[in-house]
């Protein structure tokens, strides 16, 4: 059967190219008058072809573009998968005197190809932001870590400062004496000072005051630095 006078189905799109899971849109129009009978869209052609939409029946997955509309029969097809890959046309039927529908006219066909990206930049900012937590993660740690070294650090160090018990000089006991006389065992508290001179013997005293070094600042202190005490020592001037 020919189609009626002035009738004419246009379907534009050659190669339309859809992401999985995302929605497909096939454009198909008609103008002028035609016969009597129903538009449809087929997925593929011959023996094989698949009824994707028709005016009756149901499709979940179609809809119309303009519902109810006598010229624009343009569908969206959702969550597109990887199996409604093919070429896809719109046929205009017309009744034949069986009442058996009859290809009247059918536009150039679309074909359709999908790719699977879709998922692609989901997964990509779920890597992302799972590194992002990791790293942070190791960074936490890594922090904690040092903070408890030096904190084991600085427990030793105060330690070590509270067994001296003080920061006043601790008293030594020297020897004093030459090399022609018989050594002195004497108290620093005790013996003279070099600048309270008596005899010779009192300007060879020799004596130290042993104090603990002051706390190094935080910053500067590696987690292994130890503690360590200095000792300032006076020999008297001959």
């Amino acid at each position: 059967a020919q189609a009626g006078q002035g009738f004419e189905l246009q379907q534009p799109q050659d190669k339309v190219s859809v992401t999985a899971g995302e929605t497909l849109t096939l454009t198909c129009t008609t103008s002028g008058d035609g016969p009597p009978g129903p538009v449809k869209w087929l997925k593929g052609w011959g023996s094989g072809n698949k009824t994707v939409y028709e005016q009756k029946g149901s499709f979940p997955r179609v809809t119309r573009v303009v519902g109810e509309s006598n010229t624009d029969f343009s569908i969206h097809i959702r969550d597109v998968q990887p199996e409604d890959a093919g070429t896809y046309y719109c046929v205009k039927f017309s009744k034949s005197v069986g009442g058996v529908d009859e290809v009247s006219q059918r536009g150039k066909g679309t074909e359709v190809s999908l790719h699977e990206t879709a998922l692609v930049p989901r997964m990509v900012a779920a890597a992302v932001v799972l590194c992002f937590l990791l790293l942070l993660g190791l960074f936490v740690a890594l922090c904690m870590y040092r903070r408890k070294r030096r904190g084991e650090a600085e427990s030793q160090c105060l330690a070590r400062l509270a067994a001296v018990g003080s920061f006043s000089p601790i008293p030594l006991r020297c020897c004093a004496g030459t090399s022609g006389t018989p050594s002195k065992v004497l108290d620093a508290e005790t013996s003279h000072l070099p600048s309270q001179q008596s005899s010779k013997e009192d300007n060879d005293i020799h004596y130290a005051d042993l104090q603990p070094l002051p706390v190094a600042p935080r910053h500067g202190r590696s987690p292994g630095a130890a503690c360590s005490e200095y000792a300032s020592i006076r020999v008297a001037a001959k």
